[in-house]
Formats: C-alpha cells, sequence, structure tokens
C-alpha cells in the first residue's frame, strides 16, 4: 500500500518519531519531526537529497514501512527500525538534514564519528551514526547555541552508498550492544505491521484497500509509555493533534477489542491513570501536558454498553479496576457541575461537550443538554450492573434509581413536544440552535417514550435538514449558521455518525442505519481517514490523518455496512 504523505505522516507503532509536512496539505519541505509535548509542528530536521554538494529535487514513495526519496541520481530509503530508532540507507545521492535555529540548540562530537545534537526546543536529544559514507557537522557557534546545524551525510567513493542511523533519548545515551542491518530491520517492522493488520482490520471487501489505511493510520499513531502517558497509547493523530482527549480514546479503544483487547483496554483505563481527586478526567494527555481547562461527555457507559453486548470486559476482573473510577466520574457532574442545583448537570464550555463551536454554545456557557444527561443516564445503568456484579446491591439500587430520576428530569426539562431544546443553566432560557447535538439523546432508545423516538428519526430522516448524501451534517444546511468547514457547524463527524448509526440499529431502523453506514464508508473511502467531513461534497477537512476517523471507518465497514 503506497499512501499521500502531504496527509498521511509516515511513522510507526510506539515511536514519537514523524516524518512528513509540518502542516499536512501544505506540500512543501518534508520533516524528520517529533510529537512529544506540543507538537503543532514538532520540527527536528529538514530533509534534502544533495549530488556533488548541491541540493536536487526529489519525489516520495510512502508506504507503511519503508519512506523513499527519489531522484534522477538516485535515492534514499527511510525506515523506523525501533521506536526511538531510525535507520537511513542510500545510493547514489547524500542527505543533508537541516536544523532551524531553536534555543539553546547545539551539537557535541561523541567519540569517533558520532555526533550528538542536543535538540533543546523540541526536548529531546539525537545520536547521529554514521553506518557508511561521512559525515559532517556545520553548526557555528553564537552566544550559547548553535547559529544553525546542518548535517551532510553523503557516499562513500565509488560505491555510491550511504547508510546512518538517527537515535532518540531524553536524558543519558546508551549505547545499544547491536544495531541491525537496514534489511533487517525492514523485515521486522513489515512482520509487526502485517500482524497489526491481521489483527485489526476487518472490512466488507469492497473496503479492504482503505481498511488498510485505517490500519496503518492506527498502528503509526500509538507511542510507547513515556512521562505522563503511562500505557501505549493511541494518539489522535502524528500530524498536528498529538494528544489523546478523553472521548477519542473510548472510540479507538472500540475498534482494536477484537484483535488487541488488551491495547483496546489500555485505552479506556488510560485517563484513569490521572483522574483528579474529585472525579474528573483531564480534558488531554500527552507525554509532557495534562490540560484540566476542560473535559470530555460521560461516554464511558454507553462504550461499555456496547462492550458487553460483544461479550468484552464483562468478568468481575475488568469491571473491579474500571467502577471505581466511572463512578466517581459520573458523581463528578452531580457534584461539581450543576451550578443551579437543579439535578440537570451542564457543560460550561463547547469543549466539554465534545462539540467545540455547536450552536449549543451560541450564548456561552454553562449550558444544559439533553445528550449529557442521556450519556449519563446509561453511565448510571451500567454503574449499576457492576456494582451488582461486584457484590455492592446497595450502589447498584442507588444508580438505578439516579438514572431513573434523571430520565424524568430530563424530559420534563428538554422536550417541548416536538423536539429536545438545550438551556443556559440557572435561566433555563432556550437556546435557539438546528444543531445535531440535540438528536444525540437517541441513544436512550426505547427508554424514551416512543413518540419522542419517532420524532427524533423521523428529524433525522428529513431530506436538505441533517441527512446528506454522505451522513448527517451537524449543524442543519438549512441554518444560517451551517459553515461547509464549520468544525462542529456543518461537517459530518466520525463519533456522531457512530453514535447515531448505532442508535438506530438499536431502534431497529436497521435499513436506515445500514444506509448512513455505507454512505459514510464510501466516503472515507475517497476522502481518507479524516478528523471530519465536508456534509456536502465528503471532502476530508482538518486533519487528514485522524485516528478517530479511522477507528469509525473500521467499526462502520466491519460491524453496520451489510449487517
Amino acid at each position: 500500500m503506497e499512501f499521500n504523505l502531504n496527509h498521511v505522516p509516515f511513522s510507526r507503532y510506539g515511536s514519537y518519531f514523524s516524518i512528513g509536512f509540518p502542516r499536512h496539505g501544505d506540500g512543501g519541505d518534508v520533516y524528520i519531526r517529533t510529537v512529544r509535548g506540543d507538537a503543532s509542528t514538532g520540527k527536528i530536521f529538514r530533509i534534502e537529497l544533495t549530488y556533488d554538494g548541491d541540493v536536487i529535487p526529489y519525489e516520495i514513495e510512502a508506504t507503511p514501512t519503508i519512506l523513499k526519496l527519489k531522484s534522477l541520481n538516485g535515492f534514499i530509503e527511510i525506515c523506523i527500525g525501533e521506536a526511538d530508532l531510525i535507520y537511513v540507507k542510500g545510493q547514489g545521492v547524500g542527505i543533508r538534514l537541516i536544523m532551524e535555529p531553536g534555543n539553546y540548540d547545539n551539537t557535541i562530537p561523541y567519540g569517533g564519528e558520532r555526533w550528538m545534537v542536543n535538540c533543546v526546543s523540541q526536548g529531546i536529544k539525537l545520536m547521529l551514526t554514521p553506518m557508511v559514507g561521512n559525515l559532517e557537522i556545520d553548526a557555528p557557534w553564537s552566544v550559547d547555541a548553535s547559529e544553525y546545524i546542518t548535517v551532510d551525510f553523503t557516499p562513500l567513493g565509488e560505491s555510491g552508498n550511504v547508510e546512518f542511523v538517527i537515535e532518540e533519548f531524553l536524558v543519558s545515551y546508551r549505547k545499544r550492544k547491536h544495531i541491525k542491518t537496514f534489511d533487517e530491520y525492514r523485515q521486522i517492522v513489515e512482520e509487526e505491521y502485517r500482524s497489526w493488520i491481521e489483527d485489526t482490520v476487518s472490512v466488507k471487501d469492497q473496503y479492504t484497500a482503505s481498511g488498510e489505511l485505517a490500519g496503518y493510520v492506527n498502528w503509526s499513531c500509538v507511542v510507547k509509555p513515556s512521562g505522563h502517558i503511562r500505557r501505549p497509547a493511541v494518539y489522535m493523530s502524528k500530524n498536528w493533534m498529538a494528544s489523546i482527549w478523553s472521548w477519542d480514546n473510548c472510540f479507538n479503544a472500540m475498534a482494536l477489542v477484537k484483535g488487541r483487547p488488551e491495547l483496546a483496554w489500555d485505552q479506556l483505563m488510560i485517563f484513569d491513570d490521572h483522574q483528579d481527586e474529585t472525579g474528573m478526567y483531564p480534558d488531554l494527555i500527552n507525554d509532557t501536558n495534562i490540560l484540566w481547562s476542560f473535559c470530555k461527555p460521560p461516554i464511558q457507559g454507553w462504550v461499555l454498553n456496547w462492550f458487553a453486548k460483544r461479550g468484552y470486559f464483562t468478568d468481575k476482573a475488568h469491571m473491579d479496576e474500571i467502577y471505581p473510577g466511572i463512578a466517581k466520574w459520573t458523581k463528578w457532574w452531580f457534584e461539581y457541575s450543576d451550578s443551579d442545583n437543579d439535578g440537570i448537570p451542564h457543560y460550561n464550555h463547547g469543549n466539554d461537550s465534545g462539540w467545540d463551536n455547536s450552536t449549543v454554545f451560541s450564548k456561552g456557557g454553562a449550558v444544559e443538554t439533553p445528550d449529557l444527561s442521556a450519556f449519563l443516564i446509561i453511565q448510571m445503568e451500567v454503574l449499576a450492573h457492576m456494582a451488582r456484579q461486584l457484590g455492592l446491591p446497595d450502589e447498584a439500587q442507588a444508580w438505578e434509581e439516579k438514572a431513573m430520576a434523571t430520565l424524568h428530569k430530563m424530559l420534563d426539562h428538554f422536550w417541548e413536544g416536538n423536539r429536545f431544546v438545550a438551556r443556559i443553566s440557572g435561566t433555563h432560557e432556550c437556546v435557539d440552535t438546528e444543531s445535531l447535538q440535540l438528536f444525540i439523546p437517541i441513544v436512550l432508545g426505547n427508554r424514551l417514550p416512543r413518540e419522542i423516538v419517532n420524532c427524533l428519526v423521523a428529524g433525522l430522516k428529513q431530506r436538505g435538514r441533517f441527512l446528506t448524501p454522505h451522513g448527517f451534517a451537524t449543524e442543519s444546511i438549512e441554518s444560517p449558521y451551517y459553515t461547509p468547514n464549520g468544525y462542529w457547524r456543518g461537517p459530518i463527524w466520525p463519533p456522531t455518525s457512530l453514535i447515531l448509526i448505532d442508535s438506530l440499529y438499536e431502534l431497529d431502523e436497521r435499513e436506515f442505519a445500514k444506509e448512513m453506514a455505507t454512505r459514510y464508508c464510501n466516503m472515507a473511502q475517497i476522502s481518507g481517514m479524516s478528523e471530519n467531513y465536508d456534509a456536502l461534497t465528503g471532502e476530508g477537512l482538518c486533519d487528514r490523518a485522524h485516528t478517530w476517523g479511522a477507528s469509525v471507518f473500521l467499526i462502520l465497514a466491519d460491524e453496520y455496512c451489510g449487517k
């Protein structure tokens, strides 16, 4: 499989290295990047090919295991042989790596022909080791740092061959006892990748090629434990969304559970590792940062219920591990996010809902929304079930009673005869919005009165509103606020697509669910594994190599298309 490096970066399972463009879709120069810390660009080295000292143009051929840079004079092949080791091999041409100035960046000769690069601006250190050919460093000193750093690897004599490795480390360099050959690394990475695809990709035949692309995106976005990341973690992207947000992880877990259940469980538990004593989960985590400014919606109960229907994580050991954190998280909403004490929790900001700039929040926060209550009702029912299995009957009864009471309050508070509404917390003023967010309560299924279910289904089926040739727009296309590339004000999003399709399927609206799954998968097959999509054209928008785009595609193409 080949892929477009302009959209999908080159990386591998476990690595914080990413090779591609600093802002995908822009083209231009290719960089070796890092996704550590704030990886909005993460630039380490700009890559150039040289011949007799002159910079020459090249073409790119990207496959999951080898990145090839081809010129008229020769080629360079790059393999990320280990999570922290890049092996480069070439013939006929040299390769120049250029580090742009950064605070305190410098180089140090390290015995023999090795050089250490202290990339202070990115928080990493690199060891450069020539295997075949010559290494030259140009890094003039200026006060307290190198003015610039240019690294030239040039071929050896008549053979025209060049080989070198780049090793990443954070503290002290530990020399490897053995560095494998390029071909050995190529074989190892190929075997690891093939095993991943066999384990995690199971799609209908018409989606085989796109299924592999989705599988590659997920495989390449895994990072090894480091810093705040205590488990193998599926980042949302190795473009610039190089973190985990506390609902994105749930969709990745759903896509992984069949083939890699332990990794799927790690994704569910990763935020428990940093849960605040009040019960709040952080908004995002990466190796160096934890963000508490926002949170994300409590969909964990819905996800656990989805797993349980398929026989996953229903044993006592898994319940015992996850129950305390989910219980604290659920209580947090009622204790810390219900400022008017009416029993209806609210979102302080659109970011808390996952629908960042949804028109539900057009008047600002805090906003009480029916989707939040719906997710909490399901979560409390799941907690009640787990509590009974864990021998906690009193807690089970309390969760059941709380779920039922919240359901009654939700219907009284939000349903206005033919639609759900959102309200400003405190004043309970209705927010004028045509957002798809108000249809998410369909997750409650038959817990809702039949007339409400019928109204929600009819609204989703109404042409020219949310229903488009490619899926569900997040803002009615008739709305004055509809914007084609408006983030949550129009585009089709993977998580909401899955939530709605699964809910329709559970309500026995199976032909409609199948049709919507097929529309989504056909769109992704053309437009890639994107963060979101233009609702009318199906064009991929924003991050074009996003793991929840990949994960939702894999789930729908396996479980819902043709079901």
